[in-house]
């Protein structure tokens, strides 16, 4: 049976890189930490929190996210990004906080949700869709 630690919390270690840094303001303009990359990475973080309290043959998909980006962070930077587990429903949607920080500054913040799946289930089910 599946032991879901509700508080648990997973940090990870994000350096601005060129494959996480905007391009569209130009070649002189600002690169910053891109929105869908500061998701990817709050998204990453909560799926690998959660990963060692599922059974064996269950994994997790991300089905909502509702963040801010708040702040700029440069080519670079050192960004902390957490994923807290706040809650597991009995239908399996797993609720966690998110954030993505430089140091005190908030450069995102906000709440993302992940359905628990059966792999062998859930891969038969998008087969019956193709």
């Amino acid at each position: 049976m599946a032991d879901y630690k509700i508080g648990a919390v997973h940090e990870q270690l994000v350096v601005v890189g060129d494959e996480s840094a905007i391009t569209f303001l130009g070649p002189e303009g600002p690169r910053v930490l891109s929105t869908p990359q500061m998701i990817l990475h709050m998204e990453r973080a909560a799926r690998t929190l959660l990963l060692p309290m599922l059974d064996e043959g269950f994994q997790s998909v991300g089905t909502h996210v509702n963040v801010a980006h708040k702040a700029a962070a440069p080519m670079g930077a050192r960004v902390s990004v957490t994923a807290e587990l706040l809650s597991v429903s009995e239908n399996g949607r797993a609720e966690f906080r998110v954030a993505a920080r430089m140091g005190a500054k908030v450069v995102g913040e906000g709440m993302h949700q992940r359905a628990i799946i059966h792999i062998r289930q859930f891969g038969e089910k998008v087969a019956e869709s193709a």
